[in-house]
């Protein structure tokens, strides 16, 4: 039975298959079957016996119930993995987990399963790139009010929009490639991290593990790779997310019926209400959004199990049952709904327009002061001259342009033909260019595999 909603409603069937049950147990014997040829090829055990390991290191013999059945007499889950193998290996089991301590194969596992799912994650993160470098060079001339403090401020474009979310997403592919360098790290060190257990090959055969599975070890641990790692990957995760929510939420306003500038794709069967049936909820953001919350709340714990008694204590490992399988597929599913809200987003020029005007040129103020101390009035009275007048046009519900007109003191310095330049459309500065300049950065890095 499905109790948390990551088995049934969030996440790819891909990245769900990654942290189920019979991914990690079968994770689990992957490093016990590299462990034993590792011990066969500095002579530790015969190699007939490292071959019938790796033969049986998998859940075609294991079984996860039987795995589960051990666990329930001895309390002790790698413990129970161990004997069901030796059990499958006849007398070469004797040599299964040789001088290994459980989070040697926990921890490698654990590399194995972030190495996976790290790839999916990079995989949307460069779709969801692609998608945006479109939208960004679609767009690049299309004029929008740009708002600060929820209020019109000066024009901005939606090139300008799309290219800052680009450059944002194109830094966490970057983050996520030094990220890799720390993060799939492994370990065969024993209880506390001396590696005595492996005796005087224990280097020898850390190596040889650790590059069987295409994993580096880790430079120093005690009975645990250390969890900065593990609070450094979950930091990576909810910032992702973080760009994702404030993506879903600038849709999610811009998608509001006062404003209606873009709006999520909205099925042709789809329901936006139970009760309301002209509904179009932006559920897709929405839910991006909310799931962001999650993701930045298991930050927390993870900084909180790197601080362990002494040389390790147990309780980082029930959390991190919870927050990697967790994060990794809930982030999966607002990528994957990002892709499909951004590659269907619909657009309604005739509000974009509507809301460029809509202060009747007040968001004209700016450079209207500009224009004036460019004509020879100093730059602080130009502010003062320029807030008295919209201020007028504001409370007469008047065009600035109009009102400008009748100030004599302004016109001294203007003339008609300075007015009629001062357009919406005219004040974007060097959006073009600051656009362009991203996505030549982001084609760049994509040439070198970023």
């Amino acid at each position: 039975m499905a109790v948390h909603p990551i088995d049934y409603r969030y996440g790819s069937e891909e990245m769900r298959k990654i942290w189920d049950e019979e991914n990690k147990l079968q994770k689990l014997l992957d490093v016990e079957a590299a462990l034993a040829r590792a011990h066969a090829k500095v002579g530790n055990i015969p190699e007939e016996s490292a071959r019938v390991i790796s033969e049986r290191a998998n859940t075609k013999w294991v079984k996860l119930e039987r795995v589960k059945e051990i666990e329930a007499e001895i309390h002790h889950d790698i413990m129970a993995m161990v004997k069901a193998l030796s059990e499958v290996c006849g007398e070469h089991g004797k040599y299964v987990h040789l001088g290994a301590t459980s989070n040697d194969i926990i921890d490698t596992a654990n590399a194995l399963l972030i190495k996976e799912s790290l790839e999916i994650v990079e995989k949307d993160l460069k779709e969801l790139r692609s998608i945006l470098k479109d939208l960004a060079l679609k767009h690049i001339d299309t004029v929008c009010i740009g708002r600060t403090h929820g209020q019109h401020a000066v024009p901005t474009t939606y090139g300008m929009k799309f290219a800052l979310w680009l450059d944002e997403i194109q830094r966490h592919i970057e983050r996520l490639h030094q990220l890799k360098e720390r993060v799939l790290v492994g370990k065969m060190r024993g209880a506390v991290g001396t590696a005595a257990s492996f005796g005087e090959k224990a280097f020898e055969i850390e190596r040889l593990v650790m590059e069987d599975l295409g994993l580096k070890p880790a430079r120093i641990t005690n009975q645990i790779v250390q969890r900065d790692v593990y609070a450094e990957l979950m930091f990576f995760l909810a910032l992702v997310a973080s760009t994702l929510d404030k993506m879903g939420l600038e849709i999610r306003n811009l998608q509001r019926t006062e404003i209606l500038e873009v709006s999520e794709p909205f099925g042709t069967k789809q329901v936006g209400s139970s009760t309301m049936p002209h509904k179009r909820n932006p559920i897709r953001t929405e839910k991006i959004c909310g799931l962001a919350r999650v993701l930045y709340s298991n930050v927390i714990p993870a900084l909180l199990n790197n601080p362990l008694w002494h040389e390790r204590d147990l309780t980082n490992s029930s959390v991190e049952r919870v927050i990697l399988p967790e994060s990794f597929v809930l982030l999966d599913e607002m990528l994957k709904v990002m892709k499909k809200v951004l590659r269907g987003l619909e657009f309604f020029p005739e509000n974009i327009k509507r809301n460029l005007y809509l202060t009747k040129n007040l968001i004209m103020a700016e450079p209207l002061m500009l224009k004036l101390a460019e004509r020879g009035m100093g730059r602080q009275e130009a502010h003062e001259l320029v807030r008295q007048l919209a201020m007028k046009a504001f409370r007469e519900s008047r065009d600035l342009l109009e009102v400008v007109r009748e100030s004599e003191e302004a016109m001294r310095y203007l003339t008609q033909e300075d007015l009629e330049s001062l357009k919406p459309e005219n004040y974007i500065g060097k959006a073009r260019e600051i656009v362009m300049n991203v996505v030549r950065y982001v084609e760049e890095m994509e040439k070198k595999g970023l």
